[in-house]
């Protein structure tokens, strides 16, 4: 059976036709934030089947398998790859409602010419077509991109990464600018067990001794020269309780000893460490020009039986519901003072936020960046029609969203890139929705900027891609 994508899909009024078949369509895509794997890309990587380049590692796949009562064998278990497609399959259809019925049958479409809707019936000739078409010549990791008209991807790299492989994509020449992503996590959670191996890590790669916090932060602005000279143009910060806590250097360094010492932290210890460490490191990030981006409110690690089993980031995350207000505003004013705030851009995974962060990200413009701090798009759970929507109305309801910087796929799939195509849809139909209830005029010329720069234009000149 055919699948219900057609040219018009989500698109319910001529003036979004006009908006994303003129402008947003073929427009180049800068993936600012993501989890590809550079070295896939650098060894222009083919995949063995569809299973392998589709399945693995997506989580949000993992957990719908989960809820339509799959064993884990066929999900992350040992499982032939044909069994755990064909696994999929026969979950597929029971996910009306939820993106992932429309990114399987977008990504089918435009990757592989396949129309036709994925159920247990269709799936051993869907597997075999895919499959076919996985060995030619331009189905690699890097073609992948290239095809779907990439630009930029943003990896997400720890300090201690040798970015061995964005160093050589960049001498090559590669037609896509990959760009690592400075995310220092390990070195913020101080309260973690591999807090300690993670230092022994980064005094490995910087040459050092840190046997105190000043040498800690000398290893660590190594590090963000390092990412600089290679291209970064951000940072990224998973944040589960956003924290500020005022401390002086002594105090930290002191909390630093503790820690060392392997003496137990209090709580307010640990706050006080992460406050003084993230102020650091944005001042540096502002020097360098770079993006600061926060995700906060994750719940993670939710099954205590599965993550013993499996890890993380295997599909048993959640949303927090945290406070996160009164710290957030401390902390970015902290930067603020001084004139040392980088370019910001705020997500939570709990859209009970987005008020928050769209009024938040007001209080810190300047004249010199339009939209310096943004309330980023709709992540992970809130990736929805209805959650991308309401991203987009708060944003303009709070602030400009003439100046927002559009989507990203924070994917590790390297076919999960018409997950832009479905953001352009949304946007175009939101606009002429707006324009048909006579909200805003029909102004083609003005809308199409709006969907330019959203899509493409704003991104390029706030990571500085025209440079």
């Amino acid at each position: 059976m055919k699948t219900f994508i057609t040219d018009d899909f989500l698109l319910y009024n001529e003036t979004a036709k006009i908006l994303y078949h003129e402008t947003a369509k073929d427009l180049p895509i800068l993936d600012y934030h993501n989890h590809l794997n550079q070295h896939e890309i650098l060894e222009n990587k083919r995949f063995n089947n569809l299973a392998e380049v589709w399945l693995g590692g997506d989580h949000y796949k993992w957990r719908a398998m989960r809820a339509n009562g799959i064993e884990e064998a066929y999900i992350t278990g040992d499982k032939s790859d044909y069994d755990k497609f064909l696994a999929w399959s026969k979950t597929v259809p029971n996910t009306f409602g939820n993106p992932l019925y429309h990114w399987t049958h977008l990504e089918l479409l435009r990757y592989f010419d396949i129309d036709e809707l994925l159920n247990e019936q269709s799936a051993p000739a869907i597997w075999e077509e895919a499959n076919a078409k996985l060995q030619s010549a331009d189905m690699t990791a890097r073609t992948l991109l290239t095809n779907k008209k990439v630009e930029f991807v943003g990896t997400t790299d720890d300090p201690t990464d040798d970015l061995a492989s964005h160093i050589e994509l960049h001498k090559e020449g590669f037609d896509i600018n990959v760009s690592p992503s400075f995310r220092p996590d390990k070195g913020l959670n101080i309260e973690r067990n591999d807090y300690l191996a993670w230092v022994d890590k980064l005094e490995e790669v910087t040459n050092t001794s840190i046997e105190n916090y000043s040498a800690l932060l000398d290893a660590l602005k190594e590090r963000i020269d390092f990412f600089d000279a290679h291209g970064c143009r951000s940072s990224d910060h998973g944040i589960e309780r956003m924290f500020y806590a005022e401390a002086t250097k002594e105090e930290v360094d002191a909390i630093f000893s503790k820690r060392l010492q392997g003496q137990p932290l209090t709580a307010d210890e640990v706050e006080k460490y992460k406050t003084y460490t993230l102020v650091t490191l944005g001042e540096w990030y502002a020097e360098k020009g770079w993006a600061m981006q926060l995700h906060l409110s994750p719940l993670r690690n939710n099954s205590t039986r599965m993550f013993k089993r499996l890890g993380a980031d295997a599909g048993f995350d959640s949303m927090g519901d945290y406070l996160i207000a009164d710290k957030l505003s401390g902390f970015l004013d902290e930067l603020d003072k001084n004139d040392k705030l980088p370019k910001t851009i705020l997500y939570s995974l709990n859209a009970s936020d987005n008020n928050i962060l769209a009024a938040m990200a007001g209080n810190y413009q300047n004249s010199e960046i339009p939209g310096k701090v943004q309330f980023g798009t709709a992540w992970w759970f809130n990736d929805t029609i209805e959650g991308m929507e309401d991203q987009m109305k708060t944003l303009a309801n709070f602030g400009l969203i003439s100046n927002f910087i559009g989507m990203l796929t924070d994917s590790r799939s390297f076919l999960s890139f018409p997950r832009h195509e479905y953001f352009r849809r949304i946007l175009c139909n939101l606009l002429g929705t707006w324009v048909e209830e006579g909200k805003v005029p029909k102004d083609i010329p003005l809308l199409k900027q709006y969907v330019y720069n959203i899509c493409y234009g704003n991104a390029k000149r706030y990571f500085g891609l025209n440079e």
